[in-house]
């Protein structure tokens, strides 16, 4: 659960809940295009900056024991960040 040395992870200053939608991107013809609600984009000002780059870790755990043996190695180091959780809903 390292992180890696060249990236800097970005921080909240506080709580974000945010529910939203995902929608399919025909241009690409796929899941692939994220869109952040306001609120977090207002959490995270850096994303606002156009000529940055960024990325993200995508981790999902299919038991609650994998979850919490990860939980237990983010506790262990000193000045890891935290990861945000999302659920994913298919509507009906």
């Amino acid at each position: 659960m390292d992180e890696p040395k060249d990236k800097k992870p970005l921080l909240p200053r506080r709580v974000i809940n945010i529910s939203g939608k995902i929608s399919y991107s025909e241009g690409s013809q796929s899941w692939s295009v994220l869109r952040f609600k306001k609120e977090l984009l207002k959490e995270f000002s850096q994303l606002n900056e156009k000529r940055s780059k960024f990325s993200y870790k995508m981790s999902y755990y299919r038991t609650i024991e994998e979850l919490e043996k990860t939980i237990k190695e983010i506790k262990k180091q000193k000045e890891s960040s935290l990861p945000i959780l999302m659920w994913l809903y298919r509507e009906e």
